[in-house]
C-alpha cells in the first residue's frame, strides 16, 4: 500500500521544499501548491475506486466493461485517465501496485513487463491503448 503512495508524497516534499525555499508568502503558496495538485494527480485518487483482480474479472464477465490495469505514478496511466473524463468510471480499475494478482496477469500479457496501462477487453488485451479508442469501447 505505502508504495502506491511514495511518489505523491515525494511531490509534496518537494512543494514543502519549494515552499521555505522560496522568498516571499506569494511565491512560496504558488509553489506549494503547484506541487501539491501534483502529488493529487499522481496519487491515487485521481483514480476511480481500484478492486481486486478477481473482482474486476467477476464483474467484467458480467457486464463486459473492460479491466485497466494501473499503478500510481504512470504518466501513461494518468494521461488515460483524464482524457477519459467522467467515462472513466464505467471500466474497472485495476491497481497492479495493490494486487500481486493484478501484477501478475499484467506480466503474462505482456511477456514478464509490468507495462501499464494495459486494459482487457472480451476480445483481448490491449497495451497502453489510445484514450479515444478506450472511450469507443466504453458502454454508454
Amino acid at each position: 500500500m505505502g508504495r502506491s503512495w511514495w511518489f505523491a508524497g515525494l511531490m509534496l516534499a518537494a512543494g514543502v521544499l519549494v515552499g521555505v525555499a522560496q522568498d516571499g508568502a506569494v511565491p512560496s503558496a504558488l509553489g506549494f501548491a503547484g506541487f501539491a495538485g501534483l502529488a493529487v494527480l499522481f496519487s491515487p485518487l485521481a483514480f476511480p475506486r481500484s478492486l481486486t483482480v478477481a473482482e474486476a474479472r467477476r464483474r467484467s464477465v458480467r457486464d463486459g466493461r473492460p479491466i485497466v490495469y494501473w499503478r500510481p505514478g504512470c504518466t501513461y496511466c494518468l494521461r488515460l485517465r483524464l482524457r477519459l473524463g467522467r467515462r472513466a468510471g464505467r471500466a474497472y480499475w485495476v491497481d497492479i501496485w495493490r494486487d500481486p494478482e493484478a501484477a501478475a496477469a499484467v506480466r503474462a500479457v505482456t511477456g514478464g513487463d509490468e507495462t501499464v496501462p494495459t486494459v482487457v477487453l472480451p476480445d483481448g488485451p490491449v497495451v497502453n491503448p489510445d484514450p479515444a479508442w478506450l472511450r469507443a469501447r466504453l458502454p454508454a
